[in-house]
C-alpha cells in the first residue's frame, strides 16, 4: 500500500482556532450523550412543537427503550430498521439501538412500498421501530421478509397536550392534521409501552468504538440500494471535525440547532442528530419544513447553528420578509447537498447577521468532507476546505493512482476517520471505490492554491434535486414498466428552486395518444414523489454506443438546448 502523503495547502486557509489535526477518537456516540447528560442534566434536549424534553428524561427514555428492545431479543450486531420522520421518538431509537450494540438502518418513511422493500430485503432487519402511518407498509412484505417486532410510534404523542387535545377537535382542519400524522395499526406493539419497560442497569455493556453503528443507504449511480457501513468512530470523528470547525459556537452555552433536514438522511443525522447532542444544544425538530413552523420558533429560540439545502434558506428568507420576521441570532447555516448561489447567500447574510456557507459530503463519508470557512475568507462558488484529519488527492480519473498537476482538474480522492468501512454484504462494490486506502468520490474537482475545492463536474450521474440524490437508472426502470414506454433517459437539468430537476425522454410505442400525465402518474405509483420527473419529453430515439448503452450526456445537452434555446 502506497504511503503517499499530499500537501495540504487548506489549513493555512483554516479560520482562527479551527485546528489542523483533532485527537484520535476514542469512545463512542453513546458517550457525547453522557457527557451532555451529565454536564446539562436539566438543559433541554429536545424541543418538538414546543414541548421540551431534558437531557436527563431522554437519556432515561433510551435506556428504557434499550431495555424494551433487549426484551424482544435484540441483541449485539443485529439491524434495526428506523422508518420515522423528525420527532423525539426518532432520537430516543436510535441511541437506544446503539446502546445495546445493535447497528441503525435509516429509511426515509415517505418511501413508496417497493423502495422500502429493496432496502429491507438488503439488510434483513427482523426489528422496526416505524412512524403509525407505515406500518401497513411493512406489514404487507412477503413472509421471507416478515419483521418479527414491528414498533409503532405514534409521533403525536410527543407533542404538547394541548396541541394533541386540539388534533382530535372535529374540525376539518385537525382532522387532516392529525390524518396526515398518524394512523390507527393494528398487530404492532406500541412504542408508548416499549419505553415503560424498566432502564437497562448501568452495567450492561455498550459498543466499542470500530462496532458498526448504523448503515446509511445512498442510491449510487444504478439504483441499487447500497449501505455504506459507518462505525462509531466515523460518526463520532465528523461530530468532532463539526465542532472543531466553529469555534465561536461553545459547547453548552445555549446552542440552538434546528433539525429541518430529515435524520434519515446522512447531513441531517450527523449535523443534526449527533452534532447537537455533543454540543449540549437544544435540538428543535421539525417533522417537515414548513417556513411559518420555523419562524415561529425563531422568535423566542434563533438557530445557533441551521444545516440546510438552498432551496430552504431561499424559502425561509422570502417567509421572513413577507411576514416582517426577524432572522437575527442565526450565526451559523451551512448548506449542503447542491450548488449554493452567491445571490442567496448575500441577503441571508444581511437578514441574520451570521453565516451561511456551503460545504460538501458523501453518506460513505459521514457524510461531511469539507466547508467553507466561517471566516470572511470563505470562497463563493467552492465547497470549502477539507475538514481537520481529511486529507485529499486529485488524480487522473482513468488512473486513479496517479496525481494531477496542482490546479488541475481531476477526480476527487479522500480519507480521513469519517470514511465508510464500505458497503454492506458488496465486497465488490466495495473495492471498486477504493483505491489504495483512498475513497474515490466520482467528483471532478480543481483545487485551489488556498485550498478551496471546487467541483466542476460529477463522474456519477447522480441527479441532486432538493438535497436528494436520484439515480437515473431507477427511474428510467419505473417508465419502461409503462407499458407505451418503449425506452427511456432520465437526467437532471438546471432549476432555479431545487438544484436539477429530474427530466425524462421516452420512446414510445407508437400503439396511440400517451397521456405523458398518465406515465408521470404510473411513476408517482413506484417511486417517491421527488423521483418522479417534473417534465417528460417523447422523442423518436435515444442516442447510444456502440454497445447499446444510452448516452445520457448526450439527452441532457439536447434537452438542454429544447429548453433553453441555446
Amino acid at each position: 500500500m502506497t504511503t503517499f502523503e499530499p500537501p495540504r495547502p487548506w489549513i493555512r486557509s483554516y479560520a482562527e482556532g479551527v485546528p489542523a489535526e483533532l485527537e484520535p477518537v476514542t469512545g463512542t456516540l453513546l458517550d457525547i450523550v453522557a457527557a451532555s447528560t451529565r454536564d446539562y442534566p436539566d438543559a433541554p434536549a429536545l424541543q418538538f412543537f414546543g414541548r421540551e424534553t431534558s437531557y436527563r428524561n431522554m437519556s432515561d427514555a433510551i435506556e428504557r427503550a434499550a431495555a424494551g428492545l433487549k426484551a424482544l431479543g435484540v441483541g449485539k450486531g443485529d439491524t434495526v430498521a428506523i422508518v420515522l420522520p423528525n420527532c423525539p421518538q426518532h432520537i430516543i431509537a436510535f441511541y437506544a439501538i446503539l446502546r445495546l450494540g445493535a447497528i441503525a438502518v435509516e429509511h426515509n418513511p415517505l418511501y413508496t412500498p417497493r423502495e422500502l422493500r429493496k432496502q429491507f430485503e438488503d439488510h434483513g432487519a427482523k426489528t422496526a421501530i416505524v412512524w403509525s402511518k407505515v406500518v401497513s407498509t411493512v406489514q404487507q412484505f412477503p413472509a421471507d421478509l416478515a419483521v418479527t417486532n414491528l414498533i409503532s410510534v405514534d409521533v403525536t404523542r410527543a407533542m404538547p397536550f394541548t396541541l394533541r387535545f386540539a388534533l382530535r377537535l372535529p374540525i376539518a382542519k385537525a382532522r387532516e392534521s392529525r390524518s396526515a400524522l398518524t394512523e390507527r395499526t393494528a398487530g404492532a406493539i406500541s412504542w408508548d409501552k416499549l419505553v415503560q419497560t424498566p432502564p437497562l442497569p448501568e452495567s450492561f455493556p455498550g459498543p466499542a468504538t470500530d462496532d458498526v453503528a448504523i448503515i446509511q443507504y445512498t442510491s449510487g449511480t444504478t439504483g441499487t440500494p447500497k449501505g455504506a457501513v459507518l462505525t462509531h468512530r466515523n460518526l463520532l470523528a465528523n461530530a468532532r471535525q463539526a465542532q472543531a470547525w466553529v469555534p465561536s459556537i461553545q459547547r453548552g452555552k445555549g446552542c440552538v440547532v434546528y433539525a429541518v433536514l430529515p435524520m434519515f438522511h446522512a447531513y441531517g443525522l450527523t449535523l443534526c442528530l449527533t452534532f447537537a447532542m455533543s454540543m449540549g444544544a437544544r435540538l428543535v425538530l421539525f417533522p417537515r419544513f414548513e417556513p411559518d413552523m420555523v419562524l415561529e420558533v425563531t422568535k423566542k429560540h434563533p438557530a445557533t447553528f441551521l444545516p440546510l439545502v438552498p432551496p430552504i434558506a431561499d424559502r425561509l428568507l422570502k417567509a421572513a420578509q413577507a411576514e416582517g420576521i426577524s432572522l437575527a441570532g442565526t450565526e451559523v447555516a451551512i448548506s449542503g447537498a447542491m450548488a449554493l448561489p452567491h445571490e442567496l447567500v448575500v441577503p441571508f447574510e444581511a437578514a441574520t447577521g451570521g453565516f451561511l456557507v456551503e460545504g460538501y459530503g458523501l453518506s460513505e463519508c459521514s457524510p461531511v468532507l469539507m466547508a467553507n470557512p466561517v471566516a470572511g475568507n470563505r470562497k463563493p462558488g467552492t465547497v470549502g476546505l477539507p475538514l481537520p484529519g481529511t486529507e485529499c488527492r486529485v488524480v487522473d480519473p482513468d488512473q486513479p493512482t496517479v496525481d494531477v498537476a496542482a490546479g488541475e482538474r481531476g477526480e476527487l480522492l479522500v480519507r480521513g476517520p469519517q470514511v465508510f468501512q464500505g458497503y454492506y454484504g458488496k465486497p465488490e462494490a466495495t473495492e471498486e471505490v477504493f483505491v489504495d486506502g483512498w475513497f474515490r468520490t466520482g467528483d471532478i474537482v480543481q483545487i485551489d492554491e488556498d485550498g478551496f475545492v471546487r467541483i466542476v463536474d460529477r463522474i456519477k450521474e447522480l441527479i441532486i434535486t432538493g438535497g436528494f440524490n436520484v439515480a437515473p437508472t431507477e427511474v428510467e426502470n419505473a417508465l419502461r414498466q409503462h407499458p407505451h414506454v418503449v425506452d427511456a433517459a432520465v437526467v437532471g437539468l438546471p432549476s432555479e428552486h431545487s438544484g436539477e430537476e429530474v427530466v425524462a425522454a421516452v420512446v414510445l410505442d407508437g400503439s396511440g395518444d400517451v397521456d405523458v400525465e398518465a406515465i408521470r402518474d404510473h411513476v408517482r405509483g413506484i417511486l417517491t414523489p421527488y423521483k418522479v420527473p417534473r417534465r417528460i419529453f417523447v422523442v423518436d430515439e435515444l442516442p447510444k454506443s456502440l454497445i447499446g448503452k444510452v448516452l445520457r450526456r448526450q439527452v441532457r445537452e439536447s434537452l438542454l438546448q429544447l429548453t433553453t434555446g441555446s
